[in-house]
C-alpha cells in the first residue's frame, strides 16, 4: 500500500470562541463541535488473518465540521468564492450554501463573488466583482450554472492572483473546480506561504467526471447520471422501433467512466458500455462491429454508451489542449456512428444508428434533490473549515463521512475506474458484453 499523508495545514492557533453555539458534551442529545482529534479510516477492507494496525496521525482522514474555537474574527473576516473550470450542476447550490453558512451562524458580512473565474483577479480583463449576501443567492439553486461565471485557464499566474488578494483584503478563497482548478488553487496557498500571508485556500471539488482522488463522489455527479439516463432511455425507443435499430449515446468521461458505468447500472438497457479505462477493438470476431451484429441477429436492436475519452486509439490524434491543459479529443461518437453505418453496408444489413449527445444538457441542468443535499454540507463544510483556518485543504466525503483532505494528496492522481473492481463487473453483468473485446 502506497504511504499517504492526510495532514491538514492550518493558518495558527485558533483562539477566537466560535458564534455557533453546540456542545461539547458527548450524550447530551445536543448537536456537537468537531475537533481535530476526530478521525477516520481510509481503507476500511480487514482480514481476521492480519494483526491490528497502529495508525500515526498523518495515515488518518479529519473529521470536516463546526469547531469550538475559530481562527478569523468574523466581523473583520473578508471572504470571497470563485468558480473555476466547465459547469456542473449544482454549482450555485455550493456558492448559496458558503453564503449562508458564513453570513447567518458566523456573521460575516464581507463577502465577494469573483466573476469569470481566475480571470476575474487579474487586472488586465478589468471585471468587476459580485457582492454576495442571502439575498442575491436566494433562489439560485433553483438554476444551473454559475451565478459567477466561469472560465479555464489563467490558474499558473499565482503571483499576480496572490496580488489582487491582498489588495482586496481576503482572509479566505473558497475554489470551486476540478482537478486543475484544485492545482492552481495549491500553487496559490504556496504563494502566499511564502509571502507570509495569512489567507486560507478551500476548495470544494466539482468534476462531473468523479475522477478525483480520495473522493467518494464529486458534485453534480448524481444529476449527470440521471441526465444521462434519459438520453439512453430515448436511444432505447429509438433503437427498439426500428428495424436493426442502434441507439449509440455519448457522455462525459475524458479520462474516467464513472457517468458511462453507473448510467449503465441505472438503466439496464445498454448492451455494450465503452469507457477510457477499458481498451476496445472495432473488428474482429471479438471487436464491437462483429458483437453488435449478433446483438441484432439475436435481439433486434441495440444500445451503445460509450464515454468521451473512449476509444481514442482509434482515432487520428488532435494534438492541441484547452485552455485548461486537458488535451482536445477526436469526437468517439461521431466516429462510431460513421464506422457503425459503414460497416452495415459493407456486410448488407439494413440498420438504423440514431446519435444521442446530452453533454452539455447535462452539464447546464440544475442540481436534483440528492445532489442539493450534498452541495449544501459540502458549503457548509467548506465555510466551518475556511473559518477555523484550515488551508490548502479540499471538503470531500470518504466513507459517507465529510472530511478535510489536503490539496496536495487529492491532485496526485486521477480516480478511475478499476477494471478489476466491482463495478466494472457489475457493468459486465448487465450489459453481458465480452469481459475484453480484443482479438489478442
Amino acid at each position: 500500500m502506497a504511504e499517504r499523508d492526510f495532514s491538514i495545514r492550518n493558518l495558527g492557533p485558533r483562539s477566537i470562541k466560535s458564534p455557533i453555539a453546540l456542545s461539547t458534551v458527548y450524550g447530551d442529545s445536543l448537536a456537537n463541535y468537531v475537533t481535530d482529534e476526530e478521525f477516520i479510516l481510509y481503507e476500511i477492507e480487514a482480514n481476521p488473518d492480519r494483526p491490528g494496525k497502529v495508525y500515526t496521525r498523518s495515515e488518518l482522514l479529519e473529521r470536516a465540521g463546526p469547531r469550538e474555537k475559530i481562527y478569523f474574527n468574523p466581523g473583520h473576516t473578508h471572504a470571497a468564492i470563485v468558480t473555476c473550470g466547465g459547469l456542473c450542476p449544482g454549482l450555485n447550490d455550493v456558492i448559496r450554501a458558503i453564503v449562508l453558512c458564513l453570513w447567518y451562524r458566523y456573521g460575516v458580512k464581507r463577502i465577494t463573488g469573483i466573476m469569470n473565474g481566475i480571470r476575474g483577479f487579474l487586472p488586465e480583463f478589468n471585471i468587476p466583482t459580485m457582492e454576495l449576501n442571502p439575498t442575491v443567492v436566494d433562489d439560485i439553486h433553483t438554476k444551473g450554472g454559475t451565478i459567477l461565471g466561469s472560465s479555464r485557464g489563467q490558474g499558473h499566474r499565482s503571483s499576480e492572483i496572490a496580488d489582487e488578494l491582498e489588495r482586496m483584503n481576503i482572509n479566505v478563497l473558497f475554489v470551486i473546480g476540478g482537478d486543475g482548478t484544485q492545482k492552481a488553487a495549491l500553487g496559490l496557498s504556496q504563494e502566499l506561504q511564502s509571502r507570509n500571508l495569512k489567507i486560507a485556500i478551500v476548495g470544494i471539488p466539482k468534476t462531473i467526471d468523479n475522477d478525483l482522488s480520495y473522493i467518494q463522489k464529486s458534485f453534480g455527479f448524481e444529476t449527470a447520471v440521471a441526465k444521462a439516463v434519459e438520453a439512453v432511455a430515448a436511444a432505447h425507443v429509438e433503437a427498439s422501433g426500428a428495424i436493426n435499430g442502434i441507439g449509440l449515446v455519448k457522455v462525459m468521461g475524458r479520462e474516467s467512466g464513472f457517468i458511462a458505468a453507473h448510467t449503465t447500472l441505472a438503466m439496464n438497457d445498454v448492451n455494450f458500455t465503452l469507457i477510457p479505462e477499458i481498451p476496445f477493438e472495432l473488428k474482429g470476431a471479438n471487436g464491437l462491429l462483429a458483437l453488435l451484429r449478433q446483438r441484432l441477429e439475436s435481439n433486434g436492436h441495440a444500445v451503445i454508451l460509450v464515454a468521451e475519452g473512449a476509444g481514442q486509439n482509434l482515432l487520428e490524434e488532435i494534438d492541441e489542449t484547452d485552455a485548461s491543459g486537458n488535451k482536445v479529443l477526436s469526437d468517439i461518437g461521431l466516429y462510431l456512428k460513421n464506422q457503425i453505418d459503414a460497416y452495415f453496408k459493407e456486410v448488407n444489413v439494413p440498420a438504423s444508428v440514431k446519435y444521442i449527445d446530452p453533454s452539455y444538457m447535462i452539464r447546464a441542468t440544475p442540481a436534483h434533490p440528492a445532489d442539493s443535499i450534498y452541495c449544501s454540507r459540502l458549503g457548509a463544510h467548506a465555510a466551518h473549515a475556511g473559518m477555523a483556518g484550515k488551508t490548502e485543504v479540499l471538503i470531500s466525503l470518504v466513507n459517507n463521512t465529510f472530511v478535510h483532505l489536503p490539496m496536495k494528496t487529492a491532485v496526485e492522481k486521477r480516480n478511475q475506474v478499476d477494471p478489476e473492481g466491482p463495478l466494472w463487473r457489475d457493468v459486465l453483468e448487465v450489459t453481458r458484453q465480452p469481459i475484453r473485446m480484443t482479438n489478442d
